[in-house]
């Protein structure tokens, strides 16, 4: 298995020389890789009711696919994680994005969402 990862790593890096980050297409990437589009959103503020419910909504409203999740609350301050997967959303990341700002002033929430090429791309750096 050890083995396989860091053949896929390699054949990566080999496809990754000579490519400016700036020219990769985050949805190309993701659908060559593994079929789907994942994204994470991470959410933080103070504690209340309903902020599980109203961003699990927003993500269901644009079709976007929660794969996995995880929250908790410190000191009355709430922290969640979210990995999503947009492949099936007619939405793109931009749109999401602004309905998620206007969610998270309305509750007083610092969210964000990323796409996982960023993180793919920081990491070839």
């Amino acid at each position: 298995m050890k083995q396989l990862l860091m053949a896929k790593r390699e054949i990566g890096r080999e496809q990754m020389q000579g490519t400016d980050p700036r020219d990769l297409n985050p949805r190309e990437l993701d659908q060559e890789n593994s079929g789907k589009e994942i994204s994470f959103v991470t959410v933080m503020g103070r504690d209340q009711q309903g902020i599980v419910a109203r961003v699990s909504s927003l993500l269901f409203e644009h079709r976007i696919n929660i794969e996995d999740i995880a929250q908790k609350v410190m000191r009355g301050n709430f922290v969640m994680i979210m990995m999503v997967d947009f492949k099936d959303s007619p939405s793109d990341l931009e749109d999401v994005k602004a309905a998620m700002e206007k969610l998270a002033k309305e509750m007083g929430l610092i969210v964000q969402i990323q796409h996982e090429a960023l993180f793919k791309t920081m990491h070839r750096v």
